[in-house]
């Protein structure tokens, strides 16, 4: 769910980064969350208490910048109980482990590297104390990579955690553009293939709900072919999407596959 979380963030922040309601909170840059922060109270003209205990309605008042000004706090929430007290915000977009439709077989790979890493290692000594010839050429290394595993995973959105956070329908947008598109700026030589293939919305008119989650995402299913043993591709499995018969106030968004 974490990783998942990652990509769409960085997607977004590609994308839409320079504005000022799409900054992410959570970044890889090695900036510190507190220094985030304490952006709120600069921008509020407040006065972070530090080790003394913040007003509730400064806290409150900052968390609301803090929602305002960053995609992934109103998106997925965050606890910003930290010595610079920004609140707590319960996100409207959770998700669930994605998990394979059938086991998988890991398989580690080893590599050859010619960098070495540590200059001893480079260099050999004679018996009189002068630098010889020869030394370590090569390193050994490892990969390791999963050979094909088709993934099903879940994903809720919370009306009324959106409410609280501000979470619009623009907001959701762009997190379907992101799981759409995210995939292409994660390659790698252990995943150079990841993509989604399938990406399917149970919209519900009441804000409550008109059916149990559980039923409707049930009727997303993924078989293995006959005669395939060993998956190695997309098309050694069947997909189905079962949209008859929907519960009243339900409706089925194909945004892929």
């Amino acid at each position: 769910d974490v990783a998942i979380k990652r990509k769409i963030r960085d997607w977004v922040d590609a994308t839409r980064g320079e504005q000022e309601r799409f900054k992410i909170y959570v970044q890889n840059k090695g900036i510190a969350l507190n220094a985030l922060h304490r952006r709120a109270y600069d921008a509020l003209k407040i006065k972070p208490a530090g080790n003394t205990k913040q007003k509730r309605s400064e806290v409150e008042s900052a968390r609301e910048w803090m929602c305002r000004n960053f995609y992934d706090v109103r998106t997925f929430g965050a606890v910003m109980t930290t010595e610079v007290n920004a609140g707590q915000v319960r996100g409207p977009v959770q998700f669930t482990f994605a998990r394979s439709l059938d086991p998988i077989v890991p398989l580690d790979l080893a590599i050859t590297r010619v960098a070495i890493t540590r200059e001893q290692d480079v260099e050999t000594v004679d018996a009189d104390g002068q630098e010889g010839e020869g030394g370590k050429r090569t390193e050994m290394g490892r990969k390791s990579i999963v050979p094909y595993g088709l993934y099903k995973g879940f994903g809720f959105v919370n009306p009324h955690f959106a409410a609280q956070t501000g979470f619009s329908g623009e907001d959701l947008d762009i997190l379907w553009e992101a799981m759409t598109n995210m995939w292409d700026l994660d390659h790698s030589a252990s995943r150079g293939r990841l993509a989604l293939r399938g990406l399917y919305i149970f919209t519900h008119a009441s804000r409550l709900g008109n059916a149990p989650s559980h039923i409707l995402l049930e009727r997303v299913a993924g078989t293995l072919k006959d005669g395939v043993t060993a998956p190695r591709k997309f098309a050694d499995y069947a997909v189905t999407v079962n949209d008859a018969d929907l519960p009243a106030g339900v409706t089925l968004t194909r945004l892929l596959g």
